[in-house]
């Protein structure tokens, strides 16, 4: 099984991807080898990508491992909630100027507005006490005006048990259930097709990506992941310009005939 990670693995961070990686992961399905996209994406974030990948039908690892399904058809297999409410009021008293939104299924209920298309879905504004009402799939905060190391600083100081956090390339905290991460999802797939983590091939550039790179038997970073990720990883690949992931693919599904 093939484990990709989206942002800065399959896309850059204008979205766009490389002819070069589709036809890799093409060879892939084309050799029978199941590939699951497994990403902090919201599943409306990556459907897109499933898409535009050509991929049949099957497992996908959505919200950090929130959300594992099966598409197409949309089926939700398992989807991993919790209270958010003590999280909501720390992230308030710390840093009262952040945006926070809570994933409610497919949609996001948030504080204040985000910065466009950041959020794929019905978003709707409601107030800290609307938000910490009901359990939800994970916590996102977000400060466009702060930086990452602000808010790894936030992170030390939050204090919250049971939950999982992952910061961002910027300003940006996915707050999660204790123990539900990627390598979390992506357990339950193997789980169902029968397939040992130790013949999993997985490739991420994020810290989000720290825990799958550990699980799998072949975890792979990309060469521009923060040094923490790359430790994480059996082996570290080129960089997403240079066709990193497509380097890596081609070692186990090399192109023929052209191809």
């Amino acid at each position: 099984m093939v484990a990709l990670d989206i942002d800065g693995t399959l896309v850059d961070g204008a979205g766009v991807m490389p002819e070069e990686v589709r036809s890799a992961v093409r060879r892939i399905v084309d050799a029978g080898v199941p590939v699951v996209l497994s990403t902090g994406r919201s599943w409306l974030g990556t459907q897109p990508v499933f898409d535009q990948l050509d991929l049949p039908p099957g497992w996908a690892v959505a919200s950090n491992g929130a959300m594992v399904l099966t598409y197409p058809p949309f089926v939700v297999h398992d989807e991993t909630r919790f209270d958010p409410a003590e999280v909501i009021r720390r992230v308030a008293e710390l840093a009262p100027e952040a945006r926070i939104a809570v994933q409610d299924g497919l949609d996001w209920r948030v504080s204040r507005e985000f910065p466009e298309g950041e959020l794929q879905g019905e978003v709707s504004i409601e107030s800290l006490e609307e938000l910490a009402s009901r359990e939800v799939t994970r916590v996102i905060v977000r400060d466009p005006d702060s930086s990452e190391e602000k808010f790894n600083g936030m992170v030390a100081q939050l204090g919250v048990h049971e939950v999982s956090y992952f910061v961002g390339w910027s300003a940006w905290l996915d707050i999660a259930p204790d123990g539900v991460d990627k390598a979390h999802g992506l357990q339950i797939v193997c789980d169902e097709l029968g397939v040992d983590p130790a013949d999993v091939l997985a490739i991420g550039d994020g810290r989000n990506d720290i825990e799958m790179l550990e699980w799998a038997g072949r975890g792979v970073a990309m060469g521009d992941a923060p040094d923490e990720v790359k430790a994480a990883a059996d082996v570290v690949t080129g960089d997403f310009d240079d066709l990193g992931t497509v380097a890596e693919l081609n070692r186990w599904f090399p192109a023929t005939d052209g191809t």
